[in-house]
This record gives C-alpha cells, sequence and structure tokens, in this order.
C-alpha cells in the first residue's frame, strides 16, 4: 500500500476531529434554519406515516379476499391505497423543496465561512500549500458534504417509516416483530465495523484528487514554459503518474466500501429465510392471518431497506465527513500574522524602523538575523544586493504579509503587530515584480485600488503615468480587455497598468519589486515618469533593477545575507569601491549613457 500512498500526506494544518465535534459544527451551520427543518421533519413523519399505511391496508386487503371478497370493500381498501400513495408523494415533494433550501443556504454560507478564511491567510500560507489543493477544498469538499446532509435526510424518513411499521406489527405478534428486531444488532454490527476503513479510504480518495486538481492548475498556468521547452511529454507523464496513483487509491476505496453489500445481503437473505419459516408456522398454526403474514414479509424489505441503505450511505456518510473535517482544517488554521491589537490608522507620515528584526521562513534558515534600519519619512530608498540578501522579505514585512520572530518593526513610532491591518494597508502601494491583472478592461484594474473612484479619477491616475501615451497603444483605451492575468497586454503596460493603480489608490507608503523584464526603451521611459510621480511625496522602497532608479533614490541600502554592509547616495558609494560598486559594474553599468556611448563608438 507504501506506493499508493506515496506523496499523499496530510496538510500542515490538518486535524482530526472527532465525529461528535463535526456533528456539532455541521449542526451549528442548521440551526438558524430551524423552523424549516421543523417543517422539514413534519413532512418526512408525515410521509413515512402514509408510506407505511399503504402496506398495512394490502394486508388488510388479502385477509379481505379470504373472508369476505365484497368489491365495494375492495375498492375502498384501493382508494385508501392510492390516496395514501398520493400523499406520500405531496409529502415528499414539500420535504425535498424545503430541505434543498436549507442544504443551499448552509453551503453557500460554509463556502462564504472558507472562502473568508482562506483570503484572509497571510502569505506564507500560499506559498507552503498549492493553490490547487485549497480550491479542492472550497468547491469540491462542500460540494460532498451537502450530498451528504440530503442522504441523510432521505435516510432519516426511511428509519422512521420502520420505526412506525415496528409499532404496528407489535400489535399482531410480539415474537414475529422482535424476531425482526433482533436482526438490527447484526447489520449495526456489519455497518459500523467499517467505519474506520471507510474514513481512512476516504480521505486518501480526498488527498489524490486535490493533489491531481493542484497539478494540473500548475500545469495549464505554466503552459507557455512547458511548450517553450517542449516538455508536454514531461507535464503529461506527471500528469499519468498521479492519475494512476488516483486509480489505484479509488480502486482500493471501492473494493473495501463495496465489501460491506455482500456481508449485508447474507445477513438479510438468512433474515429473509427466517421470517418465512417463523411465519409461516405463526400462519398455519392461526396465531397470524395470510395478511398480516405478508405484512411481516413486506417488513422485512422495509426494515433492510434502510439498514443496506446505511450501509452503502456509510461511505458517502464518511465522504461527507472527510469533507466537512477539510473544510474545517482550513477554517481552523492559524494564521502565522497575528495582531497584538487593532488600533486605527487613520494617516501615515511614512517613518518605518527595523529594530534588532529577525526573521525565519522555515524555522532553520535565518533570512533577517538581526536587522536594524530606520527609513523617514517621504524618503525614496533603493534596496541593492544579489538574489536571496533579503531584499524582498523587506518590503513583505513592511507590507504585513509575514510574520517576523524577534525584535520590532514600528510604523510612525508604533508597532506594526498593533496596528488594524485593514487599515493599514490602505495606506500602503505595492507593485510586484510581475503585475498581476485580474480579468476585465483596463479601467476595471485600475479601479480595483480604490473600487469607489469615479471614471474620471481613474483616468487622471492613467495619464499621470508617463502623460498618458500608453493609453494611445491600447486598442480602447481604458476600455481594452486585459485578459487573464493580463495575457492581452505586454509586460510594459502591465506595468503601466499596476503602477497607475496604486497611483490611484494614494498610498503612504510606496513598494515596489521592480520587473527585470526587458522593454523598449519607449516604455522603459514611460515606466520611469511614472515611478517618479508616485515616489514623489511618498516613502518609497524600492527592490531596484535599473540603474535610473538607483541613481535617483535618495539613500541605496546594500544588504548581503540579511545584513546592512553599505549604504549612502549612489556617487558615494561609488567613491567607496566596495560591495556597491562591485554590483554597480556587474549589473547597472551596462545600463548607463556612457557605457552605451563607448560601446558604440
Amino acid at each position: 500500500m507504501g506506493f499508493i500512498l506515496d506523496g499523499l500526506d496530510t496538510e500542515a494544518y490538518d486535524r482530526e476531529y472527532s465525529d461528535r465535534e463535526l456533528l456539532r459544527r455541521i449542526i451549528g451551520y442548521f440551526r438558524p434554519h430551524g423552523r424549516k427543518m421543523t417543517l422539514v421533519a413534519a413532512m418526512i413523519t408525515l410521509g413515512s406515516a402514509a408510506g407505511t399505511g399503504s402496506p398495512i391496508l394490502i394486508s388488510k386487503a388479502i385477509d379481505l379476499v379470504a373472508q369476505d371478497p365484497a368489491i365495494e370493500k375492495m375498492l375502498l381498501l384501493a382508494g385508501g391505497v392510492l390516496l395514501l400513495g398520493v400523499s406520500a408523494w405531496v409529502f415528499n415533494y414539500i420535504r425535498q423543496l424545503f430541505s434543498a433550501r436549507v442544504v443551499g443556504d448552509v453551503v453557500l454560507k460554509l463556502r462564504e465561512d472558507v472562502f473568508d478564511a482562506t483570503v484572509g491567510h497571510d502569505l506564507s500560507f500560499f506559498d507552503e500549500h498549492p493553490s490547487g489543493k485549497i480550491v479542492s477544498r472550497v468547491t469540491s469538499d462542500t460540494q460532498d458534504f451537502s450530498t451528504t446532509v440530503t442522504l441523510v435526510m432521505d435516510l432519516l424518513s426511511q428509519v422512521l417509516l420502520v420505526v412506525i411499521l415496528a409499532v404496528w406489527l407489535l400489535r399482531i405478534n410480539v415474537w414475529l416483530t422482535l424476531l425482526l428486531l433482533g436482526m438490527a444488532p447484526i447489520a449495526t454490527f456489519i455497518a459500523l465495523s467499517f467505519r474506520r476503513v471507510a474514513r481512512t479510504v476516504t480521505q486518501r480518495a480526498r488527498r489524490v484528487t486535490a493533489k491531481i486538481n493542484a497539478q494540473i492548475q500548475e500545469s495549464v498556468s505554466g503552459i507557455m514554459v512547458a511548450k517553450s521547452f517542449r516538455q508536454e511529454h514531461a507535464v503529461y507523464a506527471s500528469f499519468d503518474a498521479n492519475n494512476q496513483q488516483a486509480y489505484q487509491v479509488g480502486l482500493r476505496r471501492g473494493l473495501t466500501l463495496n465489501t460491506i453489500f455482500p456481508a449485508m445481503g447474507i445477513a438479510s437473505g438468512l433474515g429473509v429465510a427466517t421470517l418465512i419459516y417463523a411465519g409461516g408456522l405463526a400462519t398455519r398454526s392461526g396465531t397470524v392471518s395470510p395478511g398480516n403474514w405478508y405484512l411481516f414479509m413486506q417488513a422485512v424489505g422495509f426494515f433492510w431497506y434502510p439498514l443496506m441503505s446505511i450501509a452503502s450511505f456509510w461511505s458517502q456518510f464518511q465522504d461527507g465527513l472527510s469533507a466537512a473535517e477539510r473544510v474545517f482544517a482550513l477554517i481552523d488554521a492559524e494564521p502565522k500574522v497575528v495582531q497584538a491589537a487593532s488600533e486605527p490608522v487613520e494617516k501615515l507620515d511614512g517613518r518605518i524602523e527595523f529594530r534588532q528584526l529577525r526573521l525565519t521562513y522555515t524555522g532553520e534558515e535565518v533570512v533577517l538575523p538581526d536587522f536594524t534600519l530606520e527609513i523617514k519619512p517621504q524618503e525614496t530608498l533603493a534596496l541593492v544586493g544579489h538574489t536571496g540578501a533579503g531584499k524582498s522579505s523587506l518590503a513583505r514585512l513592511v507590507a504585513r504579509f509575514y510574520e517576523f520572530q524577534g525584535g520590532k518593526l514600528l510604523v510612525d513610532g508604533r508597532d506594526i503587530r498593533r496596528l488594524d491591518l485593514s487599515q493599514y494597508r490602505q495606506h500602503i502601494g505595492l507593485v510586484p515584480q510581475e503585475p498581476f491583472l485580474f480579468s476585465g478592461t483596463v479601467r476595471d484594474n485600475i479601479r480595483y485600488s480604490r473600487p469607489g473612484a469615479s471614471d474620471e479619477e481613474v483616468y487622471e491616475a492613467a495619464m499621470h503615468i508617463g502623460n498618458g501615451d500608453w493609453l494611445a497603444d491600447l486598442p480602447h483605451g481604458l476600455d481594452t480587455d486585459a485578459g487573464e492575468r493580463g495575457a492581452n497586454l505586454s509586460m510594459g503596460q502591465r506595468q503601466l497598468v499596476a503602477l497607475a493603480r496604486v497611483l490611484l489608490k494614494d498610498p503612504a507608503i510606496f513598494i515596489l519589486d521592480e520587473a527585470t523584464a526587458s522593454v523598449d526603451p519607449f516604455t522603459e521611459t514611460q515606466i520611469q515618469e511614472g515611478l517618479e510621480t508616485i515616489m514623489r511625496h511618498r516613502t518609497a522602497i524600492v527592490i531596484a533593477h535599473r540603474l535610473s532608479t538607483v541613481k535617483n533614490a535618495d539613500r541605496i541600502v546594500v544588504v548581503d545575507h540579511g545584513r546592512i554592509i553599505e549604504e549612502g547616495t549612489h556617487d558615494d558609494l561609488m567613491a567607496q569601491g566596495g560591495h556597491y560598486a562591485e554590483l554597480y559594474n556587474t549589473y547597472f553599468r551596462h545600463q548607463s549613457l556612457e557605457y552605451i556611448e563607448s560601446f558604440v563608438g
């Protein structure tokens, strides 16, 4: 079994819930719908009573035929059976109508809660867990939960029918009824014996489904890279391996769960044979009439059907509990970024202080061992250094995307861990290295930073970036469709849209991780003009990849392995001939006008 379960480990945030705790949480979602559930319960009761009445009337008709086959009485009994059948259908329809609404409302609320919890997690959560697996919990697991709830209601209706019928049979013959009821422990034991293994194989099936979802999403997202390197066969091979694993897990689950049916079938056959023999003896001795013997044999079907349903439903029930367990685990996952308070943030000057700050992502490798730095209000600070030096980590900490493990991070002299995050981030403008655009128009993407902005405000923000010249290159201006992830726009245009989006927000602190993608000189100039507009009168932290940005910064900080090794202006650092001068000659010198002119000459 090892090869089947390889790679199907639980997520770090997964936890085990007892059945009682799961049911308590589930009932909590149904509690607001108490009145509708009461009506559903009433319809289940009435429908079960009507369903029980039909075989009782038929047994009466059998005895009547043997004694006094009067046509009038037969028609009356036939009409009664028809009326009970119609009534059962009406009660069942009303029950299905209201139960569907209740289940729909519960699933709606559950998905809202799990999605709200998901988007509320810090970025480290999404770094550690594939998005495809998270999507699987939000969509597939909540849907499976709703299916289970519907099955529970159907099962309750069947069980109630058996209870009503058993009470009636006790009035006819206690001994035969007790013999019938004596089968219940046997069926219950068979069903419950599969409980643990059913939960286990069901959880594994869900994990492999989530694994496939994650792999498909990653493959589709990176299809351009796969095609450019002609690795379609490798992508398919990876999917095929996961698909084969899913087949093995699904096969094992099916075989395990379906083993219960032969066992239940054998027990059911023994029960029917026993009642046929005992009922025949009772009828022969005159203790039970032929009609009542028929009723007892009908009761075997009514009695074993819900027991068989419990057996078959057990796998579905375990599906529902497993789905609920995975959903609640995602909801209950503890965030790493925890605020000590929620102090209001109405305005920011933009002074930022790192005091002996320590950061580690995994608990093993320390990214920032003891970082201290002060950024003045409205100062433009450029961070330079080799890859892995800790530049992006500093920017993410300011945005409060990650939790640090030691020291302090102060904004305007206030501990960042005590600020209201929602209000605080209203004053933060971030442009990542690869700007992300949503499906929709360019106008919609700019307005994303301030949904209440008017069209004129959006247009004004766009015009302040590169004097708005870039809009002329868009087929429909601001109404141009950006496409999925901005696929209809060039990288340079995406950057310009991202800059306009930040400018519309008008943040006090601006964080820029400059993209390394090559753009044409004209777009480069537009981007630089946009940066100058945004950084004016704001505190700006720039992870610089462009010489123009570095040279225009008020201060340059050189970071190496999470420590500051040099800081100053461009000219000062070049005069020192240290690490910055080395970086300049390696990465920035070729961008300078002097270098280009010397090369041309």
